[in-house]
């Protein structure tokens, strides 16, 4: 093993590039349906996966995925990307990372990297902040391509009307750049959903690169007319979906801010006077303990009894995401329910002609 003291070249690090898993080339229907008449985890995966098929049959659902934690970096973003592509997602609720720095930066043309076992330990971070090389557990990224990216969001504030926006209006704005100067990456979430009017929603939209790029331009505008995010406006267009569309399923991915945003809406539109349905269908792949009380582990069971989750068609499952989700999703497409699904396009619901 190489002594922390041994110089790291930067070019040597950043060789081997992470390489997103195709669930459209692997039928893992017969493993899935074989490890229903298993038990423990297996049984729950495969009870989410006929779930989430439930939802895709069922045509007047809207599907919501909810993203937490380092998926794109981690190889998953060809999931999400088809998943759109393909009519199985209608909405996405998201932490900023993974749309900012992880989709949208491979969309500008950059890549993550594959970190040897050894840089795990944290041994060698000192050096790896020299070279400018961030780590993500297991996975590098390059730091000068990354202000990169925050350089972008930038660009794309500055040449905006100054006015608060929500997150999804300014993805929109994103996935309207990647129109413009072209997409450099096989597939993108933030392009794909563009293209079909799939609204993405990061409630906590500051805390990623998109917020360096955005405190960037408050800075340079001053006590100028600037851009602003809107919270407030990112929950009542995600309640004015659940209006308008009544049959909703939970497809979540870790817990956090994507999770609890996602399943107040019912509650949201209680408060404005609408009779929302409860969420019908729901399933949640995280590794978080529920005895902390903490609400990213909290189960859907549990909040049913705040009136969010119907507990019929709901499954945990506890799982690294990076096991369990090719699997879920990679039965549900080959299923193929997909196929006779039409696109709600729901981001076309929350334009200024169409939101009362």
């Amino acid at each position: 093993m190489a002594s922390t003291s041994d110089p790291l070249v930067k070019s040597d690090l950043l060789s081997q590039t992470v390489e997103h898993i195709d669930i459209t080339r692997y039928n893992v229907v017969p493993i899935v349906e074989a490890m229903g008449r298993m038990a423990f985890s297996a049984r729950d995966l495969a009870r989410a996966s006929e779930i989430y098929d439930r939802m895709l049959h069922d045509k007047d659902c809207a599907v919501i995925l909810c993203l937490a934690g380092s998926l794109i970096s981690a190889g998953l973003k060809h999931i999400f990307a088809e998943m759109v592509r393909s009519r199985m997602v209608d909405a996405i609720v998201s932490t900023g990372a993974n749309i900012v720095d992880q989709d949208f930066f491979e969309a500008l043309g950059f890549r993550h990297y594959v970190a040897q076992e050894k840089y795990r330990s944290g041994m060698f971070d000192d050096q790896l902040r020299q070279l400018q090389i961030d780590r993500i557990y297991d996975t590098f990224i390059d730091e000068e391509e990354l202000r990169v990216c925050d350089e972008t969001i930038q660009k794309l504030a500055d040449a905006a009307e100054p006015r608060p926006y929500s997150s999804r209006e300014f993805i929109k704005l994103m996935g309207r750049h990647l129109e413009t100067v072209g997409c450099n990456s096989e597939l993108s979430i933030v392009y794909e959903a563009y293209k079909a009017d799939v609204p993405i929603f990061c409630p906590a939209f500051s805390d990623c690169s998109a917020g360096f790029g955005l405190v960037a331009h408050q800075h340079a505008r001053g006590d100028g007319p600037k851009v602003s995010i809107d919270s407030a406006k990112d929950f009542y267009e995600l309640t004015q979906l659940k209006i308008r569309n009544p049959v909703t399923g939970l497809v979540m991915i870790g817990g956090g801010v994507p999770k609890n945003f996602a399943q107040d809406i019912v509650v949201a539109a209680e408060i404005l006077g609408e009779d929302a349905p409860m969420h019908k269908y729901a399933i949640q792949i995280t590794v978080a303990d529920v005895r902390d009380g903490a609400l990213s582990s909290s189960t859907l069971k549990e909040a049913s009894s705040w009136g969010k989750v119907d507990t019929v068609f709901e499954q945990m499952v506890y799982s690294e995401a990076t096991l369990a989700l090719p699997l879920i999703a990679g039965y549900a497409y080959h299923k193929g329910a997909w196929r006779d699904r039409e696109a709600k396009r729901l981001a076309r619901l929350l334009e200024p002609t169409a939101v009362s």
